[in-house]
């Protein structure tokens, strides 16, 4: 199926159409930007509500209306010699399932927000936040190269930050902020000399052109190496791999309904997007898939270990969705890109869904997170409860729920590929059923281990936070069927067959290792160790937390040392501390003192004086007496004779 490039004026709706998308959250961030201060919370928030549903609304008639790909021109935006880059969209199968993802989730994450952020005095600057990075989020996946492309991802940067530190009387919310910020500008100037060096080799910024002047090319070209490497440094950053990750866990600083969106559906998955879209590029380097392949096995083992011994509730979560990203570069790096996107559907489906009902669980103890002082939370909160246990048996694999299909297909990819690294993902599996589990444990059953006071106030929380929670709990238990395993017929491989246009170039370069080729007996056999990985996981954290009563140490001194050592992130925070941020402060230190203080303010300052010096001299001459003026006027006359008869 090749690409079709339309005008806008002959695409098959009127322009209006593809610029209302992204437009209408525009116009919400406007609106409630503007009337802050103006606006009630709940009026600000359907404002920000309807706006995306207005996006989600044109995005699904472009979906059911699909015959075949074609971009949208809107305008020739910049022209310099041969450098063309108009201002186009690009509808296909890939951007109009992200544009669903996006709006779909990101609308019911605003609806939970009306209810969530009601008490905030800030409430349409949040809604006028999260309007903003809906828009820089769909300006991303709708851009039809790689410089429209790179500014969605720097505005969905840009909107982290703000999000992020959105309660910014508090310092280390502060610090989060700008260290989110930070990581990710370390990330972004990989990605943007990569999308340089695109242009140099390639002569073109456009999807259809690059990718297929890439496809006439050698697999292992040192250039297309060089290329993906750096785009992968973006993604790194973006969806936070190892070494890039630690911006993502202190991102739970912002409300939970930004982390829901940053940590579901958009942002974190803007790298795996990038990929996906640009899978021509990586399956001509097969030694960048490799590098992608065990970052991404290594970023989820190691994140794994971290959730096992975390306390707070988001900061779980956090770990856990660090971790199902490791997994979606997995699948990257043996060329299961439309696996990896069936992962991103439905880690959105049951990530959200858990994000979201921590912020119920949050919202019921009035504002704590520590799940040392919740227990027995199911009776107070029974459809927070039910609705986060089909979240926990989704991401544990547990059939029939939605993790079970797209975790199951990533295993499988990855077994025809790597026994070593299948045994990672395997092992992956069965923790993250245990420190979720041991999550759901703590939090729901036993007895309760909070104040009185909290425990008098224990509610269920209002319908327009519990109805998103119903209908991301629906996603997240039948989503898994829109593609059904292989051994069930190929036919029902319907999200595979639905993306197999966008991988044509890529299956022709490489169509042994690009196909899934396996027995029946074999995946049965690898489905039969996944669901066991994870029925295990969820039975070792039972009797722990549930049979023995097991609870988490109030202190160091009651851990073990394997156990600090995991409680405290390995202190990779600790150890970037001394490397990076203490040595570069030193060296801002350095030459703020010798430097601009030894060196250029007494250049500045001496240049200042100067000029002041000059001036009080010529004010001499200024002093309004005509008498002063007639004499400097003699004497000048008889200053130019004398130097005439002089000169002669």
């Amino acid at each position: 199926m090749q690409e079709q490039v339309i005008p806008a004026a002959s695409a098959p709706y009127s322009t209006l159409l593809y610029v209302l998308i992204p437009l209408l959250p525009f116009l919400g961030f406007l609106i409630n930007g503007l009337l802050n201060r103006r606006l009630s919370g709940t009026v600000a928030g359907l404002i920000g509500s309807a706006a995306v549903l207005g996006s989600f609304l044109i995005s699904a008639t472009l979906f059911a209306t699909f015959e075949y790909p074609y971009t949208v021109t809107l305008f020739e935006w910049i022209r310099v010699g041969s450098l063309q880059i108009p201002f186009s969209y690009q509808i296909d199968q890939l951007s109009l399932i992200m544009l669903l993802l996006v709006t779909g989730v990101g609308f019911l994450i605003h609806v939970y927000s009306i209810g969530y952020m009601h008490h905030d005095e800030n409430v349409g600057k949040f809604f006028s936040f999260l309007n903003l990075f809906v828009f820089s989020m769909l300006v991303l996946v709708l851009g039809a190269n790689f410089v429209i492309l790179f500014i969605g991802w720097e505005g969905v940067g840009l909107c982290s930050y703000l999000l992020i530190g959105f309660w910014n009387k508090n310092t280390s919310y502060n610090n989060a902020a700008k260290k989110a910020f930070i990581i990710n500008r370390v990330g972004d100037l990989g990605f943007l000399l990569g999308i340089f060096l695109i242009y140099l080799t390639f002569d073109s910024v456009q999807y259809a052109e690059v990718f297929q002047k890439a496809s006439t090319l050698q697999i292992g070209t040192g250039v297309v190496t060089a290329i993906t490497l750096l785009l992968f440094v973006g993604a790194t950053g973006k969806s936070a791999q190892l070494p890039l990750y630690t911006w993502l866990p202190d991102a739970m600083a912002g409300p939970t309904p930004v982390s829901a969106l940053i940590h579901a559906a958009t942002m974190v998955t803007a790298g795996i997007y990038m990929i996906i879209r640009a899978n021509v590029l990586f399956t001509l380097a097969p030694n960048t898939l490799e590098v992608i392949a065990i970052i991404g096995g290594a970023t989820a083992l190691f994140a794994a270990t971290i959730g096992l011994a975390q306390n707070d509730i988001k900061k779980v979560l956090a770990y856990s969705t660090v971790s199902q990203l490791g997994y979606m570069f997995l699948a990257l790096g043996v060329m299961g890109y439309s696996t990896s996107l069936f992962h991103v559907l439905t880690h959105a489906f049951f990530k959200a869904l858990m994000f979201l009902g921590a912020g119920s669980v949050i919202h019921a103890m009035s504002n704590e997170q520590d799940m040392r002082r919740m227990g027995g939370l199911r009776k107070s909160l029974p459809i927070t409860f039910i609705t986060f246990l089909i979240g926990c048996l989704a991401i544990a694999g547990i059939p029939p729920f939605s993790g079970f299909f797209s975790k199951d297909e990533i295993l499988l990819h990855v077994y025809q590929h790597s026994k070593a690294l299948y045994a990672v993902g395997l092992f992956t599996a069965f923790l993250t059923a245990f420190y979720m589990f041991r999550l759901l444990f703590l939090t729901f059953f036993g007895e309760f281990r909070g104040t009185e006071e909290q425990k008098h106030h224990l509610h269920e929380s209002p319908a327009s936070m519990t109805l998103p929670l119903v209908v991301l709990a629906i996603l997240a238990a039948v989503g898994g069927f829109m593609n059904a395993p292989f051994f069930l017929g190929e036919e029902n491989a319907y999200l595979s067959n639905y993306l197999a246009p966008l991988f044509t170039y890529s299956r022709k370069l490489n169509p042994a290792a690009f196909g899934l080729e396996v027995d029946h007996a074999t995946e049965l056999m690898l489905i039969g160790l996944s669901v066991g990985a994870g029925v295990l996981g969820i039975v070792f954290a039972y009797v722990q937390y549930v049979s023995r009563g097991v609870r988490p140490a109030e202190d160091e001194a009651h851990r073990s040392a394997p156990e600090n050592l995991v409680h405290h992130k390995y202190y990779i925070d600790e150890l970037y501390n001394a490397l990076f941020v203490r040595p570069i402060m030193g060296l801002s230190r350095g030459l703020y003192r010798f430097v601009e203080n030894g060196i250029i303010d007494p250049i500045v300052n001496g240049l200042g004086r100067l000029t002041m010096g000059g001036g009080q001299l010529l004010r001499y001459v200024q002093t309004g007496s005509v008498e002063t003026y007639l004499i400097l006027m003699v004497v000048g006359i008889v200053l130019v004779l004398a130097l005439n008869f002089v000169k002669f």
